[in-house]
């Protein structure tokens, strides 16, 4: 289903960042995204992302099933997600470290289905991708600034989410995830942040951005790496990649961030996940490269096998949000798979 936003979902993503919290040469960027309040309604999924009153079923056709390759021979993709106005999808493909601090270039491709890819962003310096809760603004883990930016989707303009913290440096923001009212959440571990200077003092974390204001969700994870919102808005998970854990945290209608437990006791080197509307919980496994497929209990569900290695990120999408989508492969040759799934989910 595609979503096109009214005038109260215009509202949007909260920006509402001050020229003193961006670095230089940024706060012209900024002005091209106003202020806003937060939208109606309870703060789960962006608008559209999940149809009301529905009920599902088991999500996985098979208990075990394998995704086929889409198209290979890209560096390292991460980040997908899903555009539902213009019928797309959008990834970041990361390339070696160059220059004195060894920082990771990084370009936006799209996939088109079924079969045609471009460049949608060259130099972007991103990572993990969500899109803001208009939909019109792709919300982006950028390490080249580590920073959170926003691409304006209609003309591809740059504006900053979150500069620092307490006029501290971000290790390298690696995923993001985005509340219907606006509320960003991120992760900071230190994959990304080459030979520049640490400014967190060891601490790798996660955070939320809220009405312009970077707040300090937890820093006593490893290399906390993707990130993902249960429909209903009442959870947070984040995949631990070098504690080999998924912690599930819970939000309140405020978008402050509760108790924290164990969601998965074990995955080997979680990365990306995603949610479908039914609340099952999809995250990548790097020792595997696996898709694991969780209840919303912590159960799991079955596994989805997309390459022989690499498994980085999932997003849900297509016209009924019911394709799959997985980055995965090894360095060098990074590809896209998909593979369709019995219930929709969220396009990133």
């Amino acid at each position: 289903m595609t979503w096109r936003p009214t005038i109260a979902a215009l509202a949007g993503l909260c920006l509402a960042v001050s020229a003193t919290t961006l670095p230089a040469g940024a706060a012209a960027n900024a002005e091209q995204v106003s202020a806003h309040a937060a939208l109606a309604g309870p703060p789960g999924p962006p608008p559209g992302v999940c149809p009301t009153g529905a009920s599902y079923g088991p999500p996985l056709p098979a208990s075990t099933l394998t995704a086929p390759r889409i198209r290979g021979g890209f560096t390292f993709l991460e980040g997908p997600v899903w555009v539902a106005d213009g019928g797309y999808l959008l990834m970041s493909d990361m390339a070696g470290g160059t220059g004195p601090y060894n920082v990771q270039p990084s370009t936006i491709r799209r996939f088109t289905p079924p079969a045609t890819f471009d460049t949608f962003i060259a130099n972007a310096g991103s990572n993990g991708l969500a899109l803001s809760a208009d939909a019109q603004q792709l919300v982006a883990a950028t390490h080249d600034q580590r920073s959170v930016s926003a691409y304006r989707l209609s003309d591809r303009a740059r504006s900053t989410v979150a500069a620092n913290y307490q006029g501290r440096a971000f290790n390298s923001p690696n995923d993001v995830a985005v509340r219907s009212d606006g509320v960003v959440y991120f992760t900071d571990p230190n994959f990304q942040r080459g030979n520049r200077p640490d400014q967190m003092s060891g601490r790798t974390s996660v955070f939320r951005v809220s009405n312009g204001q970077v707040s300090l969700v937890d820093d006593r994870l490893r290399q906390p790496n993707g990130i993902s919102l249960s429909p209903d808005g009442s959870a947070l998970y984040v995949g631990a990649y070098s504690e080999n854990k998924i912690y599930k945290y819970v939000v309140q209608p405020d978008g402050s961030i509760g108790a924290r437990s164990v969601f998965v006791n074990y995955i080997g080197g979680p990365d990306g996940g995603t949610i479908d509307c039914a609340g099952n919980v999809y995250w990548t496994s790097g020792g595997d490269s696996l898709v694991h497929v969780y209840s919303p209990t912590g159960t799991q569900l079955g596994t989805i096998r997309p390459g022989n290695s690499g498994t980085t990120n999932v997003a849900f999408g297509g016209p009924d949000r019911q394709t799959l989508y997985i980055t995965s492969g090894p360095w060098g040759d990074s590809g896209l798979y998909s593979v369709r799934l019995n219930i929709p989910g969220y396009p990133y």
